[in-house]
């Protein structure tokens, strides 16, 4: 490609010191991030089915959805080689090191996501299949070139980011406009704006130098940032209790989620008191906490 740093070994992947061909998967197919839409791929399968899962339908649903999430970030990341290249963090990366080829990168990504939404539209629903190809195409053709465009990135990016959930219920065969699955995908679309903004905070400058447009120019001070993180917790908060408004949960649900609620909010009303990267940075894996808590606490008392 243009302008490559280095070029790409003929082998898609290459044995270097310190870098394995596991760990180039993990980081070409973003693990833990692949990892999240499977859990919340998990989570809204669990709260849409009856009291026993179905495994078979389970098994074929985070199999197809697996497969879509780990095209995504390989297309992603295939189209941001360049932009990769420039910043510390992701320089490193398979791609814009050259130890994959872009091309290599391309056709895995497409075949990837070929067969995960054809696998999902054999085993489970067309509506199920039709959610999973919105977030990748989402994912792929509105959040990744917005982001060297405009800050309302961070928002096109939760709404694909939220949708995984929604896969899981309407594949257990419960339909995408219950209220359920706009809780699930409220969830999800307000927690990724506290955790991703505060990450768009803490390298900042990693972005700016890239081209990446993760935060509103104007906001030099991070206060804009900061308030819509604590807008968003205060309103993930009420989604969270909307459950028990509608009477699906009992005060063992509400006491555990008051209690992560109120500990996501105090670290986002630090990150408006100040602005630090310490701050953000608590903010983060705060968020890291709250979700997995969140959503657990949902299909234990649902079970």
């Amino acid at each position: 490609m243009k302008g490559e740093a280095s070029p790409a070994v003929d082998a898609p992947m290459l044995e270097t010191e310190g870098v394995s061909i596991m760990g180039d998967l993990m980081v070409i197919t973003k693990a833990r991030l692949t990892l999240l839409v499977l859990i919340t791929t998990f989570v809204g399968f669990c709260l849409a089915s009856p009291e026993t899962l179905n495994g078979r339908l389970l098994f074929h649903t985070l199999l197809g959805t697996v497969l879509v999430a780990a095209s995504a970030a390989i297309l992603n990341q295939a189209i941001e080689i360049q932009v990769d290249r420039l910043m510390e963090r992701t320089r490193a990366r398979p791609l814009p090191a050259g130890r994959w080829k872009p091309d290599v990168a391309i056709a895995l990504g497409c075949l990837l996501g070929a067969a995960g939404l054809a696998y999902l539209a054999v085993t489970t629903n067309w509506t199920a299949t039709a959610l999973a190809a919105t977030t990748l195409g989402i994912y792929l053709a509105v959040y990744t070139p917005m982001k060297r465009r405009r800050s309302f990135c961070v928002t096109v990016g939760a709404v694909s980011g939220a949708i995984p959930p929604v896969i899981g219920w309407t594949a257990a065969g419960e339909s995408a406009t219950a209220a359920g699955a706009w809780i699930l995908f409220g969830v999800l679309f307000l927690w990724q704006m506290p955790h991703f903004l505060a990450i768009a905070w803490m390298y900042r400058d990693e972005y700016a130098q890239a081209g990446f447009h993760m935060l509103n120019p104007r906001d030099t001070d991070g206060s804009g940032t900061a308030w819509k993180s604590l807008i968003c917790a205060v309103a993930l908060a009420g989604v969270t209790l909307a459950p028990f408004a509608l009477g699906w949960v009992g005060p063992v649900y509400v006491a555990i989620a008051l209690l992560i609620n109120g500990l996501l909010l105090y670290y986002a009303v630090r990150f408006v008191t100040d602005r630090s990267r310490a701050s953000a940075r608590r903010l983060f894996f705060s968020s890291i906490i709250y979700l997995p808590v969140i959503l657990g606490l949902m299909v234990f008392v649902r079970f």
